[in-house]
């Protein structure tokens, strides 16, 4: 989840840090509510631009002690403290409660209530500092040392403003009653015995001059906001699952939840919802990331993978241009709204990316198969065409038949798959590959791209155009398992790099390769081996890299890590091949995994063998909550029902394998076309309630190798 113009390890959210967000908008504060300016990562972010970059609330001339901090919904945060009394008494009973809302801005509503039997004079202030910065300088620790604002008091409140790349953007801070300065906000409170004093203050962002629509207001209701309404309508129409096991339960609610905070919306398009990356850096559309998310969230909400789509398509490449990568067909790496990025829908888009093009084809061709009606397939298949145009003339840069990538630039991303950190690809020594690369699991996906274009053609009753992608998929799957399988390793090489020969390193990348079905029947039971030996499994999760490899770390990004997404698609590629307990194991291990990061998985963690610590491992530097983070559990519970729907055939599986201390499992309101199914599971039983008319129930698993579909003769 790299971004294209940063590096990968920098910026992490402080310690102890609490996180608010809406959409693209979040707050990252201390645990007492305060943002600090002292060159650290916290702050108020709308836009992609810091609007808030110091914020200290300040009682009877003294920081609060802060008692507690917490986030019943993702958009809201209440902090609450004890204040210095005016006399300085020991045990104050002078309590502060401070309420935020992230959202077109930034609302605190703070409380003063005072628990003694006399009335007490208070002074409060507040000081307000917003340096308008890019996120990415902020990330990095980079903020210009020309970086400049100004500041003003316009009609009672505070306008601190800066210009930088031609755009002018602002910070405009009010409160009623407030004694307003260029420094920040100041109050004098008189608070009467068992009685309180409150107030709101309200921060808008400008851009050039405006306040972004639905800003915060002293008479508007922070609840009424229109994302707060769909985050409400959003747990109102997910799946409601019940499981016997609690904190399996509490995963998978968690999941829903963190899913829903994470969507996005084309202010163009509002009825669509695509998914961001991640909290708090990668609130952005991120075109692997989120295509991968919304297939793994299928199962709570197939209309995700839709807009997501849909959005995406409206970015896709038209011109070459060498500075951002694009090209025609290609799907976007990345969007940003920053002040260094346009302002327009979109923002500034970037392609480095090798991958999300042929997943977004393959996707496409899934949304048929969940029963998605032609009303939204059919507009997506010009899109998949130029994508799959894109895979041709631009993707296969050699004419060997295999997706490469190399940047024609000096800024971009250097590896450009999902392990896009800059020593992500490396030989069995250590030794780094030189692109041109292809990668194994961009083959994978680039065969599923082929398989879901000659569904679709089925699905339409064009026989040629069906059999042409079926039998493209075909040779592409003969001509991977020559060149990029190693015999004396018994796995497949992670790459071919500049010179065609195969980066011998064990990875996780060929679990994907299980996971599209690309990978022989013959070759699987030896690629599984090394998945779940003692080098690649650690107990927890799958390793990003063998711990015999010569450039192992348990504590880097992408070389020996566990990400439980990857983890996720790898327990999935076993039981495709029928790995029923590898598959069963892993997904356990998984799960487990998250009860000790309190039901939410980070984007990754260490990667240190299970019986080292009692839990897994922090990474200092996750994003949480991420998306595909958050869509890892149910993609492995749909893993362990072993739930498919294939629409176009008038079938569903349903061949549950769940382990038996897992209990009873049901998840109703479950959206499969236009209906709300129920699926109910224990150990290897299931059914299903509400099935579409048309619609057959298979108590058995969905055929492994059942694609590329029947070639019909020309």
């Amino acid at each position: 989840m790299t971004a294209w113009n940063e590096d990968t390890e920098a910026g992490a959210a402080e310690s102890g840090s609490v996180t608010v967000l809406e959409g693209s908008s979040f707050c990252i504060s201390a645990g007492t509510g305060d943002i600090s300016s002292d060159g650290g990562t916290n702050g108020a972010f709308f836009q992609d631009t810091r609007i808030i970059s110091h914020w200290v609330l300040r009682v009877n001339g003294a920081l609060r002690e802060p008692l507690s901090a917490q986030r019943p919904k993702p958009f809201e945060a209440t902090f609450v403290g004890r204040a210095k009394w005016p006399d300085g008494r020991f045990d104050s009973p002078l309590v502060v409660r401070q309420v935020r809302h992230i959202g077109p801005g930034l609302q605190d509503d703070i409380t003063l209530e005072n628990y003694s039997a006399e009335p007490v004079e208070c002074e409060i202030e507040l000081l307000v500092a917003a340096d308008q910065a890019d996120l990415f300088d902020v990330k990095g620790g980079r903020i210009p040392a020309t970086h400049e604002t100004t500041r003003s008091v316009q009609d009672g409140q505070l306008v601190i403003e800066n210009v930088r790349d031609g755009h002018q953007r602002g910070t405009a801070v009010r409160a009623r009653g407030a004694e307003v300065s260029l420094d920040g906000l100041r109050f004098r409170a008189t608070i009467p015995a068992r009685g309180n004093w409150a107030t709101s203050v309200i921060v808008v962002p400008l851009i050039n001059g405006q306040a972004p629509a639905e800003a915060f207001t002293e008479t508007g209701i922070p609840h009424h906001r229109e994302g707060v309404r769909r985050h409400r309508h959003w747990e109102q129409n997910v799946p409601l699952i019940t499981v016997a096991d609690a904190n399996l339960q509490a995963t998978l609610n968690r999941s829903q939840s963190d899913l829903g905070s994470l969507r996005i919306f084309d202010p163009h398009h509002p009825e669509r919802a695509a998914v961001a990356a991640g909290a708090p850096w990668f609130m952005a559309l991120f075109g692997r990331d989120s295509i991968l998310a919304s297939y793994m969230s299928l199962m709570v909400d197939p209309k995700l993978a839709a807009g997501t789509l849909q959005t995406l398509a409206g970015l896709q490449g038209t011109k070459v241009d060498p500075d951002s990568e694009e090209e025609p067909g290609r799907i976007p790496h990345e969007v940003r709204l920053g002040v260094t990025a346009g302002l327009a829908v979109g923002g500034t888009a970037y392609y480095g990316t090798a991958d999300a093009t042929p997943l977004f084809a393959a996707l496409v061709g899934e949304l048929s198969r969940w029963g998605l009606s032609k009303d939204i397939v059919q507009p997506l298949l010009p899109h998949v065409d130029r994508a799959l145009e894109w895979i041709d003339q631009y993707g296969d840069r050699d004419g060997d038949g295999f997706v490469e990538y190399l940047r024609p630039n000096t800024h971009g991303l250097v590896n450009q798959g999902w392990k896009d950190s800059w020593d992500g690809i490396n030989f069995a020594d250590g030794t780094m590959a030189e692109a041109p690369i292809a990668l194994c699991e961009v083959q994978a996906y680039v065969y599923l791209a082929f398989v879901g274009r000659s569904l679709l053609a089925h699905w339409d009753g064009d026989r040629d155009l069906e059999s042409h992608w079926a039998k493209r998929a075909e040779d592409l799957k003969a001509a991977f398992n020559e060149k990029f399988w190693l015999p004396e390793k018994g796995y497949f090489a992670v790459a071919l790099d500049k010179d065609k020969r195969p980066v011998d390193a064990c990875t996780s990348n060929m679990g994907h390769c299980l996971w599209m079905g690309i990978v022989d029947e013959d070759k699987a039971p030896s690629v599984v081996e090394h998945l779940m030996s003692p080098q690649m499994f650690t107990g927890w999760g799958i390793r990003t890299l063998g711990s015999d490899m010569g450039a192992y770390n348990p504590v880097s990004y992408h070389n020996g890590s566990v990400w439980p997404h990857d983890s996720a698609l790898v327990a999935t590629g076993l039981m495709r091949y029928g790995f029923v307990e590898e598959a069963r194991l892993l997904a356990t291990g998984i799960l487990e995994a998250a009860d000790h990061f309190d039901g939410r998985l980070p984007e990754l963690f260490c990667g240190f063998d299970r019986g080292e610590f009692e839990g897994p491992v922090p990474y200092p530097t996750a994003c949480s909550p991420q998306a595909w983070a958050a869509a890892a559990p149910i993609q492995l519970i749909r893993a362990l029902l072993r739930f498919d729907p294939v629409y176009t055939r008038g079938v569903v599986h349903l061949a549950p394998i769940l382990p038996e201390d897992m209990g009873d499992f049901q998840a109703a309101n479950v959206l499969l076309d236009t209906s709300r199914i129920t699926i109910r599971a224990h150990g290897t039983g299931g059914s299903i309630d509400g099935l579409p008319p048309g619609l057959k129930m298979l108590a058995e698993p969905r055929p492994h190798l059942a694609y590329p579909p029947k070639v019909y003769p020309a």
